[in-house]
């Protein structure tokens, strides 16, 4: 990146071919002729490190910024939880890889040290002990230290070259020809000074929003803009200690003359989540399944409701076949695959007629309470529409002659809506032993004819 045709950022390559910070462009390009050179956005710069802050908040409701787009993050307390520094060290870079970001991650004692080796080490380094520490500042140049810039020729014209030597001067000396702030910024490396520092304050809200650098074409393309903004919103709910029941997001097309209204994507949980794993697949069934009318040039995602977090459950012993949380998961997987409208469960009426006695509504919908009255036993399969049955020798016959096994159950409901029903049900067996719910209606017809027999159900 660039500002002011100056070299402010560069890749390991163009590193590996001797392009160094500050360098113009014009020796950039002698050096690599095909060299791509990027001006520098500020604005998004900031953005994507406020974002990054925000996405790292799940793994310490400890974080801070320093200069040169730094984050500081206190993990002391976070070490058990996520299984030892390496998986934690392996989650951050997860995480930041999830975002379109690559970090340099050292660990250190003090906060200052481990910016200091996240700048300078090459390798990532994971430091726990002091001493260690300081053998490690002791060989960086003194330039690693920020606050040595405006004395980087009088240090070098001492012969003052590292840290270590940095350290070896008098301090009384040092002060007086240097800067009070170089000396605080070396005890607080070495941990001989106690660090002070801002921790980022989460709004009380989420709502975030990703100019793209190109318009795209089609949703699914979108996916790992989505991914980043959902690892900001997780970070953002840890830090808050909420779990979140629904999740908007609008892809914003072009804007003027030729304006297109936003394209709205709700994404409504059964079971209230905290991680981001369950969103993307959410998320990407949605996007597969989404046709735009025009190029996106923009995407939003907000947090539109949200619940206290909800503790970790103490039982012993899992529930066999997977948790309620694991089942709830799988419907709202599938009504993400499906629609809203495919994937439905029963849910109770209080009405005594059998096919007036059920509703069937989304599975993200809850359903009404069962009534606590007892009912005599219900067959496993009621038919849509009753079947009308012979009659032989005054007995129904359904492939063979049904006897009745169950004393009545009469009946009576609907006159309040046209659809009246008296009947009397049976629990009817056959020659095979099979079970069947059958009725016999208690009025008969206008002719004088005999009242009907009707199979309603059958047992498993």
């Amino acid at each position: 990146m660039l500002e002011h045709t100056r070299v402010m950022a560069a890749s390991q390559s163009a590193c590996d071919a001797g392009v160094r910070y500050g360098m113009r462009r014009g020796g950039v390009l002698a050096l690599l002729p095909r060299a791509q050179v990027h001006e520098r956005a500020p604005g998004r710069e900031e953005q994507a490190l406020s974002g990054a802050a925000t996405a790292l908040l799940q793994y310490t409701p400890l974080a801070s910024f320093t200069g040169d787009a730094t984050i500081l993050l206190d993990i002391g307390a976070s070490l058990r939880l996520f299984d030892g520094i390496r998986a934690l060290c392996r989650r951050v870079r997860d995480t930041m890889r999830q975002l379109g970001l690559t970090a340099a991650i050292s660990c250190a004692p003090t906060a200052a040290g481990a910016a200091l080796l996240a700048r300078h080490v090459r390798n990532n380094a994971r430091i726990l002990k002091e001493q260690r520490l300081h053998c490690r500042l002791d060989r960086l140049p003194v330039a690693a230290l920020p606050a040595t810039a405006p004395y980087l020729d009088w240090l070098e014209g001492i012969g003052c070259r590292t840290l270590a030597d940095l350290r070896r001067l008098p301090r009384a000396g040092l002060q007086r020809r240097g800067d009070e702030h170089m000396l605080d910024a070396l005890d607080c490396a070495y941990g001989d000074a106690p660090e002070l520092h801002a921790w980022i304050e989460t709004p009380p809200s989420f709502r975030q929003r990703i100019e793209l650098s190109e318009r795209i074409e089609h949703a699914d393309a979108t996916l790992h803009v989505v991914q980043s903004l959902l690892a900001q919103l997780c970070g953002w709910l840890a830090a808050r200690h909420l779990a979140v029941t629904q999740v908007r997001v609008q892809l914003e097309h072009e804007r003027g003359r030729q304006a297109v209204a936003p394209t709205p994507i709700d994404l409504a949980l059964a079971e209230p989540t905290w991680q981001d794993a369950h969103l993307i697949r959410l998320m990407k069934e949605r996007l597969a399944q989404l046709e735009i009318v025009a190029p996106i040039i923009a995407i939003v995602l907000e947090a539109a409701r949200t619940e206290a977090m909800a503790p970790v459950s103490d039982k012993l012993f899992p529930e066999p076949g997977g948790t309620s949380e694991d089942y709830r998961r799988l419907l709202e997987l599938l009504v993400a695959r499906l629609g809203p409208g495919q994937v439905l469960h029963a849910s109770p009426l209080p009405d005594y007629r059998p096919e007036q006695a059920n509703r069937w509504i989304s599975v993200m919908e809850p359903a009404a309470p069962l009534d606590a009255r007892p009912l005599p036993p219900r067959p496993a399969w009621l038919l849509e529409q009753p079947v009308a049955l012979a009659v032989r020798q005054h007995r129904p016959w359904y492939g063979s002659r049904l006897r009745p096994v169950s004393p009545p159950e009469r009946i009576e409901a609907g006159w309040w809506n046209g659809l009246l029903a008296t009947r009397d049900y049976y629990i009817a067996e056959d020659a095979n032993h099979c079970h069947y719910w059958i009725y016999r209606e208690r009025i008969g017809d206008v002719d004088g004819i005999d009242p009907h027999w009707y199979l309603h159900g059958m047992f498993g």
